[in-house]
């Protein structure tokens, strides 16, 4: 009678510890995955629900965003981004908002056309039955702050109301639509 075939050294795995390395590799797998998980959600991307009405048509109530929540530490905030940031007035509640007018430029609505430094800002991001026909003052954006303008207009609480927003103020920017599906893509 032939003589069973010997396990090579590698091949062979103890018979009552193996469910227990299994599980020791899948529970280090985990807590791998968590902690790279909450690593990017501290440091990179952080996911947002959109609350009101403000950022129409683009962003709309209930939407999830993903802010980026590092692009501004090696890049300028640029006009046209936009922007998450705590509220001037009320530091617990955060507000998503285009970014109109950067530090030195002077920003002034003429009947709801936008002027910066003298001339249309260049991309018109509002839809005609989102604008509202005010005038409001010019206004010259100091150092280290933004002009920042909901893109539904006559529905915006903005700074046509409350002012400028300081730098420090501005947490990130909306990169990323990532709820509901058929709005799935990136922001522009």
């Amino acid at each position: 009678m032939p003589e069973p075939e010997r396990p090579q050294s590698g091949d062979h795995k103890p018979e009552g510890g193996a469910w227990w390395l299994d599980l020791r590799t899948w529970i280090r797998d985990v807590v791998i995955s968590v902690i790279i998980a909450a690593v990017v959600i501290v440091f990179l991307y952080q996911p947002v629900k959109v609350e009101g009405t403000s950022m129409m048509p683009w962003l709309t109530d209930q939407e999830r965003i993903f802010v980026n929540k590092f692009v501004y530490h090696f890049e300028d905030i640029q006009r046209g981004d936009i922007v998450v940031f705590w509220f001037p007035l009320d530091s617990s509640k955060s507000y998503i908002k285009r970014v109109i007018g950067l530090p030195g430029d002077v920003v002034q609505i003429d009947r709801g056309a936008v002027l910066v430094n003298g001339k249309p800002p260049g991309n018109d991001y509002v839809a005609e039955q989102y604008r509202d026909h005010m005038s409001y003052p010019a206004v010259k954006v100091e150092p280290d702050h933004y002009y920042v303008l909901g893109d539904h207009r006559n529905a915006s609480n903005d700074s046509r109301t409350w002012g400028t927003v300081e730098r420090k103020r501005i947490y990130g920017k909306a990169v990323f639509v990532y709820w509901p599906p058929d709005k799935f893509g990136v922001l522009r």
